[in-house]
C-alpha cells in the first residue's frame, strides 16, 4: 500500500510540474553549441503545435488532413543536432545521461545499432501508454555528431505509414497487411 501511495504521489508531482514523462531532458547538452560547428535546435509545442494543428486541419488536401490526424495528439516534438569540427569535442557521459533517461519505466528499446566506424550509436526507444505508442526517442552519436529526436503524444503508426514517400515522409516499408499472400503459379 506504501509503494501505491508512494507512486501517486510521484505522479502527481510529474503532473504538477507540467511534465510529461516521456519528455527527455537535454540539459546536460547546453553548452555544446559553443562547441559545435553547426546546431540544431527544434521545439514545437504549445502554441506553435497548436497552430501547426491548425493550418495542416484547414488546408484542402486529404495527405494534408491525414498530417493534420497524425499530429493531433501530439503534445511536442524536441530535436537537437551538434556536428563538431574534430573528434572527441563533446563528453560522451553527457550523452549516456540522455540515454540513461530511457531506462526509466514506461521506454522500450526498438532498436539498438553500434558500429565501430566512427564510434556510432544509434538507439531508437518507444513508450506506450496502454495500447498507444506515447512517445519516441531516438539517440545518434558518432565521434564527431550527435542527434536527438524526442516526439511526445499519441502516435499512429498506420497513418505514417501511409503518408510515409509523401510531403517529404521518408518511406517507411512496414507490411500491415496479416493475412497471408495467396501463391501464385509461378511460385
Amino acid at each position: 500500500m506504501r509503494f501505491i501511495y508512494l507512486s501517486l504521489i510521484a505522479f502527481a508531482a510529474i503532473a504538477a510540474n507540467g511534465q510529461d514523462p516521456a519528455r527527455l531532458h537535454f540539459d546536460k547538452l547546453n553548452g555544446l553549441d559553443t562547441k559545435a560547428r553547426d546546431v540544431v535546435e527544434v521545439n514545437i509545442d504549445g502554441k506553435l503545435l497548436d497552430l501547426a494543428k491548425r493550418v495542416t486541419a484547414k488546408v484542402n488536401d486529404e495527405d494534408a488532413k491525414k498530417v493534420a490526424q497524425a499530429i493531433s495528439g501530439l503534445k511536442g516534438i524536441y530535436v537537437r543536432v551538434y556536428n563538431f569540427e574534430k573528434e572527441d569535442e563533446y563528453n560522451v557521459a553527457d550523452v549516456d545521461e540522455i540515454r540513461n533517461q530511457l531506462n526509466a519505466p514506461g521506454w522500450e528499446k526498438l532498436a539498438n545499432v553500434r558500429s565501430k566506424k566512427n564510434n556510432q550509436k544509434v538507439d531508437v526507444f518507444t513508450m506506450f501508454t496502454g495500447d498507444v505508442m506515447s512517445g519516441v526517442a531516438v539517440v545518434i552519436s558518432e565521434s564527431k555528431s550527435i542527434a536527438l529526436v524526442n516526439v511526445i503524444g499519441p502516435i499512429d503508426i498506420d497513418l505514417l505509414v501511409e503518408l510515409s514517400g509523401k510531403l517529404n515522409i521518408p518511406k517507411i516499408d512496414i507490411d500491415t497487411n496479416t493475412k497471408p499472400k495467396p501463391k501464385t503459379d509461378k511460385e
